[in-house]
């Protein structure tokens, strides 16, 4: 067992040891996270896969890394990678603390996004030492997700004397580590999940519409226009806004929301919902004037 805090004091100032990993769920995140650590040069020398898909990721990115029980992954790691569905993290860490499988001293890191170091309380009282290090990318399970964690942003959380580790984990692995308060665990993996849940369903549902419209290849399209657009967004924020809500263009709206129900209702009503956040930033920005937003508000109101 790496004797890393027992001066818990003291920062890492050193190259860290290479650590003894155990991989806590081999799906799509665990599966690519811990073979990043094994590039990186540490020693992953179990893992636990429970579906037939896990299996098929942990034997595709973790060649020769035996597949086990989740007691034996764990026993006398340096570093233990839980990474199960959210909804379940707190049970796996209940029941590991319950059997005192893990040994104090041992990392305990996870990758969820919605959780801090708060969850895994359990195992901190029995002297594990904490890491939430979320990477903000969407996982394939495949080696395509290795080249991608190259500068791919992680939210770490953990205690202050324990930053320095997170933070070179993160770094060799390839990662650019980026600090996220406990306190604002919840609310950065809302804005995330909001973000990039929803672009991919706009996206989609833009490809299904133009479809509908007899546009043939519609990613030639959405493409250009996309990129244009979140270009624009990161560069300018509000000000980037434009199209006919920014400009109050109220009739067009109005048609829009009655060709989208046609289609959709429920595409018509999300049109609707996202058409009043924009009113309201574009209000905010200047961008559009208040006597077009009262028009426009009134249109965009649930019938």
């Amino acid at each position: 067992m790496v004797n890393t805090m027992a001066e818990s004091d003291k920062p890492w100032t050193e190259k860290p040891p290479r650590l003894d990993v155990g991989v806590v769920g081999t799906g799509k995140a665990g599966s690519v996270l811990g073979a990043a650590l094994r590039r990186a040069g540490h020693n992953v020398l179990a893992c636990t896969a429970v579906s037939d898909l896990s299996k098929l990721h942990a034997e595709s990115l973790l060649p020769g890394v035996p597949i086990t029980t989740i007691d034996i992954a764990v026993k006398d790691r340096d570093l233990v990678l839980l990474t199960v569905p959210d909804d379940v993290l707190s049970q796996v860490i209940t029941g590991l603390a319950a059997t005192n499988a893990v040994s104090p001293g041992t990392f305990v890191m996870h990758a969820s996004g919605r959780y801090g170091i708060e969850v895994l309380r359990p195992l901190t009282e029995q002297g594990c030492l904490p890491l939430a290090l979320h990477p903000v990318m969407t996982f394939t399970g495949t080696s395509i997700d290795l080249n991608r964690l190259s500068a791919c942003p992680f939210g770490i959380t953990t205690h202050e004397t324990l930053r320095p580790v997170a933070e070179t984990l993160v770094v060799e692995i390839g990662g650019e580590p980026v600090w996220v308060p406990e306190a604002s665990r919840g609310l950065y993996h809302a804005a995330l999940t909001f973000g990039a849940n929803n672009i991919m369903t706009l996206v989609n549902q833009t490809s299904e519409l133009l479809v509908d419209a007899s546009i043939e290849n519609p990613e030639s399209l959405i493409a250009p226009l996309f990129n244009a657009s979140l270009d624009n967004a990161l560069r300018n924020g509000d000000a980037a806004l434009t199209g006919p809500v920014t400009r109050g263009d109220a009739g067009t709206v109005r048609e829009h929301l009655r060709v989208l129900a046609d289609f959709d209702p429920a595409v018509s009503q999300a049109y609707r919902s996202m058409a009043r956040l924009t009113a309201v930033r574009a209000l905010a920005a200047g961008t559009l004037s208040p006597n077009a937003a009262q028009d426009l508000l009134a249109v965009l109101a649930d019938d």
